[in-house]
């Protein structure tokens, strides 16, 4: 039981240290919302500037090229109706990229369990074997007591980096979405205000607006 508690620990510990790392790099924001994907939606101008808009996308693959090539592919269907698409679409990209902070749930929970676990097991096997004579060697009761605590010392040092960084990249990807949903949005308004002509038969112009930065 001891080593059975033990390599669970183990194997928990990694594991927490194997899913900080990945959602590390795979939630910087060059790879979630490259600085080169907001220029192009900033200087969009009107339908010309799709195919440069594409290109940009093709050459800076991440979740929000994925949403705007979607949505460069509804541009045909009503504002609202493409809206809807894209927002549809947006959570599916949003749940990838909350892809592992699930496991660091888990493991918040389950480590410091597992210590406890750990502990009561060595209290119950400590205080099974002591007799008359081990009882009143306190030097060796402490001893045990300590080794037992040592399995709650561990769970906890498992599970509050964990949960450090499971709070922090949840934060993260909460803040990707809405700017992710913010340049998609520009875009969409540029895009359907530019193309109602004007009576002179040009577009009617429009500012470009940054979206929210990250904190």
């Amino acid at each position: 039981m001891e080593t059975l508690i033990i390599i669970v620990l183990v194997v928990t510990s990694i594991t927490a240290v194997t899913f900080i790392v990945e959602r590390g790099l795979a939630l910087r924001i060059k790879k979630v919302v490259p600085q080169a994907l907001i220029d192009a939606v900033l200087n969009y101008g009107s339908s010309r500037d799709l195919q440069m808009l594409k290109s940009v996308c093709a050459q800076n693959a991440s979740p929000l090229a994925k949403l705007l090539l979607f949505s460069t592919d509804h541009l045909d269907m009503p504002k609202s109706e493409t809206s809807a698409l894209i927002e549809t679409r947006a959570r599916y990209e949003i749940s990838k990229l909350e892809r592992g902070l699930v496991v660091l749930e888990i493991i918040v929970g389950i480590a410091p369990l597992m210590g406890l676990v750990g502990t009561i097991f060595g209290l119950i096997m400590l205080f099974g074997a002591m007799d008359q004579g081990a009882a009143q060697d306190t030097s060796k009761f402490a001893a045990g007591i300590s080794t037992a605590l040592y399995a709650t010392l561990i769970g906890l040092l498992i599970a509050i980096p964990a949960l450090i960084a499971w709070s922090y990249f949840s934060r993260k990807v909460e803040s990707f979405a809405v700017r992710m949903e913010a340049i998609c949005d520009e875009f969409l308004r540029k895009h359907y205000r530019t193309e109602a002509a004007a009576p002179n038969g040009e577009t009617v112009p429009v500012r470009a607006t940054a979206p929210p930065k990250l904190h």
